[in-house]
């Protein structure tokens, strides 16, 4: 009865928003998640199919002994979190609209009932998704969509398994699933930036922990080259965008035509030097496969989920990985004025040092 009753939680949630065109977008994303979970199976019973194909059999179990580990070692509060798995008809299960001014990199932000602001609006509409985007591009912002293989109900309700995570290696899988599970630890109404690049630590540090004790050299060797990877490019989107603001800041000095030439030719430099960084690693990066076209809306994603993430784990280390003082301390920093906040994040920053 516990599926059951989180249906009639979300309808009433869903009672509850005013506006037509606020209801008809909450439609869409509670008609999308209700679905998936009526949809759903218990692990144990897909398990115990016959027909369950072998890989499927493998991920599930790997899955099962992930959300012990994150409960018991993470501290993490697994509850039924990720205990009922549904098939997908994508690989994604969710996607991310992002827009920010042609020439600002702070993204719109859209407000939600119970959860606070965020950079970003899901739909599990694709076409939706890109009629709302077709809007904010005619009036002048850039634009991203992106596909999103997970998201969290914060703790509202049990996470699901699906395909989109078991499709995944399994070291990636396995880090996805610390990730949504951090978001039911600490959640700052309105920060984007603060929450997931806690979750990305929470992500990052688990996955070393759950390969150490794997003892999978292959699969961590793996996962240094990705966070890697991951950290030069933030180095080198940190710097552009520094480029940007200073260039954004003479909106008043240059017309138009030229904020367009020189944000464009900052914006191809970019992307030039990440496909030279992303020729020296076996994966596709943290911005796509090259060559990648890049924009405001782009960067500002991916600096909302990595900015502070050297801050968060050097946290975790001054903690002495123990996660629940962690947990504590991180709670601590979100009830901080917003000020104060980044200031603190900003000194843990420049005291990181890679530990891998």
């Amino acid at each position: 009865m516990k599926q059951l009753s989180q249906v009639y939680l979300i309808l009433l949630l869903l009672a509850a928003l005013p506006g037509c065109s606020s209801m008809r977008y909450y439609t869409q994303a509670i008609s999308g998640h209700v679905s998936l979970m009526m949809r759903s199976e218990p692990v144990e019973n897909v398990l115990q199919h016959s027909d369950t194909p072998p890989e499927l059999s493998r991920a599930l179990s790997s899955a099962q002994s992930a959300r012990t580990f994150a409960e018991q070692t993470l501290r993490l509060p697994v509850d039924g979190a990720f205990s009922s798995f549904v098939a997908l008809e994508h690989p994604w299960v969710v996607v991310n609209l992002v827009a920010a001014p042609e020439f600002s990199l702070t993204p719109k932000q859209w407000c939600y009932p119970f959860v606070g602001c965020q950079a970003y609006r899901g739909y599990f509409d694709l076409a939706m998704a890109k009629e709302a985007q077709r809007h904010f591009t005619n009036q002048g912002y850039d634009t991203f969509i992106g596909a999103v293989t997970a998201y969290s109900t914060l703790g509202w309700f049990d996470d699901l398994l699906h395909t989109g995570f078991t499709h995944l290696s399994e070291d990636r899988m396995i880090a996805l699933m610390f990730h949504e599970l951090a978001h039911r630890v600490v959640y700052l109404n309105g920060d984007t930036a603060f929450n997931e690049s806690f979750a990305t630590a929470v992500e990052l540090e688990g996955l070393r922990l759950w390969l150490e004790r794997e003892g999978s050299p292959e699969a961590f060797e793996r996962a240094l080259l990705r966070l890697e990877h991951r950290n030069r490019t933030l180095e080198l989107v940190g710097d552009t965008s520094e480029t940007l603001r200073r260039l954004y800041a003479q909106q008043n000095e240059l017309d138009r035509i030229q904020l367009r030439q020189r944000k464009q030719k900052t914006l191809d430099d970019l992307a030039s030097q990440y496909e030279a960084l992303a020729a020296r690693y076996p994966e596709p990066g943290p911005l796509g496969s090259a060559p990648v076209q890049l924009n405001n809306a782009k960067l500002a994603l991916f600096q909302q989920y990595n900015q502070h993430v050297p801050a968060f784990r050097q946290l975790l280390k001054e903690s002495d990985f123990d996660f629940e003082r962690f947990y504590e301390t991180v709670s601590r920093l979100s009830d901080q004025p917003e000020t104060e906040r980044k200031d603190t994040l900003n000194a843990l920053s420049e005291r990181f040092h890679e530990h891998f």
